[in-house]
């Protein structure tokens, strides 16, 4: 190993991504963002900068769908109540934003849980064609301890999402693949021994996987997923008067740690 690539990369930037000619032009994967996609829908514009290609007007629907369906408006919600946390605090939009989305790729909720249970139905497809059983598979899983990312809700018994995705992907053609149907035939496996519901993770992870995405690019997409739930919840906390989201007077809060310590006069 040497410094080579270093040295050829010390004044000049290797790229097949993009490059913008400043009072000239503009590419974008090959392509004139201005001229060529100018008349693109913003969120189609996204997945070709992720996959360097144009996915197609109904995957770009229905993945559309997923950024639609879970734009929820509730400061309770924890990434929403972060960003609404920046706004009773008066900060600016763009950091109450970006804190908001930077906590929503949590373990247990968000980016990390998602791109996880596409990871699961990969795994589960590659068992499946060396001639195991999915219900072995999963199974197999859970005796290892490992969390079945897409079953089960926290704070809630189902999903109130799950079949108006499953409608929208009906409607576009997308809706007969391999992984979905895993997705499904791993619910009423669950359900029926363990009791398990179904989260939208699991719809939306086996949708992603039959359309070919990539972990990596699955977590891209998904990034900025909650942003349109969260403005509002900014908006709403900025506009009323400041400090007065959910605050918490001092005889309220239960303390249950070591004695109280003992200040001397020192």
């Amino acid at each position: 190993m040497n410094h080579k690539h270093l040295f050829d990369r010390e004044q000049r930037w290797v790229t097949r991504k993009g490059k913008a000619y400043l009072s000239d032009r503009v590419v974008f994967h090959g392509k004139d963002l201005h001229k060529e996609l100018g008349d693109r829908d913003w969120i189609r514009l996204y997945l070709h900068a992720i996959l360097g290609r144009d996915p197609g007007e109904n995957m770009a629907k229905l993945l559309n769908f997923y950024w639609v369906s879970t734009s929820y408006p509730d400061a309770s919600i924890w990434p929403n109540h972060v960003t609404a946390l920046a706004g009773t605090v008066r900060t600016t939009p763009s950091l109450a934003l970006m804190a908001g989305m930077s906590v929503s790729e949590a373990s247990i909720y968000g980016r990390r849980p998602e791109v996880r249970a596409l990871d699961f139905f990969y795994r589960a497809g590659r068992w499946c064609d060396e001639g195991g059983e999915l219900a072995d598979f999963v199974d197999l899983e859970k005796s290892k301890g490992r969390i079945l990312y897409g079953y089960g809700r926290p704070l809630a018994k189902s999903d109130e999402r799950v079949e108006y995705t499953l409608e929208k992907a009906r409607e576009l053609g997308l809706a007969d693949g391999r992984h979905l149907q895993m997705a499904l035939d791993v619910h009423k496996h669950l359900e029926d021994r363990y009791g398990y519901s179904m989260n939208v993770a699991a719809v939306h992870a086996g949708l992603a996987a039959d359309m070919g995405l990539t972990c990596q690019e699955y977590q891209l997409f998904l990034t900025p997923c909650f942003v349109t739930g969260m403005a509002p919840c900014y908006q709403d906390t900025r506009d009323a008067p400041e400090g007065s989201f959910f605050p918490v007077r001092c005889s309220s809060i239960v303390y249950g740690g070591p004695p109280k310590r003992d200040w001397d006069d020192g």
